[in-house]
């Protein structure tokens, strides 16, 4: 499919999303990469700039470069921008008996943390929380549950990697973006490739080959993404209940 129709079918969905909500907007995270870049500028071709809040939402640990990224990305596609900091309610979670401060701890808790900023601008001004998952990290787990993969739509969760990128360039999402390193900023200097330990690009050919052939592994590589794939098995599924019968 053109990617011009697959752009169209996203917008479509947001669109209806957002129609059949009754909400009055969107709210997402910026974090200044290229995820929630192109998650927001769908939606304010969706449903019109006015209508999308962009909230950049830092740590004392994230780039100044990122907050910068994220208004001039504001600025060009005429959406709302706000800057709320995050550490002093991460700073409340001190009082909690026991508490321990490491990087994967940490680093959840701070994506938990931004969720619940988000949830509470979507209650307070009856918005819509915009997810910006992509379908290299949601099938490799690679996000917080409950944290970064909460969200009432997911606007770009069937791209992969390098699909993101591909509509990165039709949108015009400015070069300081795209040019940057995947990170989820959660310390300083984290790289979302050196963590898991491959490239995108080598990520996006394994899932797409195991999808291809029913994963079934055949590469070194394809066998370590099949193994994060079944690892991450319960971020992508509902908790286990009785709903449904035994």
């Amino acid at each position: 499919m053109e990617l011009g129709c697959r752009m169209g079918e996203i917008e479509k969905m947001i669109r209806y999303a957002y129609w059949s909500s009754g909400t009055s907007g969107i709210v997402i995270g910026l974090s200044g990469g290229i995820d929630s870049a192109v998650a927001a500028a769908f939606c304010c071709l969706a449903v019109g700039p006015e209508k999308v809040l962009g909230l950049s939402l830092p740590s004392a640990v994230s780039k100044p470069d990122d907050i910068r990224d994220a208004a001039d990305l504001c600025r060009k596609f005429g959406m709302n921008h706000q800057v709320v900091s995050i550490d002093p309610m991460l700073a409340g979670f001190r009082i909690i008996p026991g508490f321990q401060e490491t990087p994967y701890l940490t680093g959840n808790l701070m994506a938990r943390t931004r969720m619940v900023v988000l949830y509470y601008y979507a209650n307070r001004d009856n918005l819509l929380v915009c997810g910006t998952s992509n379908r290299s990290e949601f099938m490799l787990g690679y996000c917080t549950k409950y944290g970064d993969n909460a969200a009432d739509i997911q606007p770009i969760i069937h791209l992969y990697k390098s699909g993101v990128y591909e509509a990165a360039g039709a949108l015009g999402i400015p070069d300081a973006i795209i040019r940057k390193a995947p990170s989820a900023g959660l310390w300083e200097d984290q790289s979302d490739e050196r963590e898991i330990g491959l490239s995108y690009p080598e990520i996006d050919a394994a899932l797409a080959a195991l999808e291809g052939r029913n994963w079934q592994a055949e590469t070194p590589v394809e066998e370590k993404v099949l193994a994060l794939v079944r690892k991450s098995g319960h971020k992508r599924l509902p908790a286990p209940n009785l709903l449904g019968g035994p």
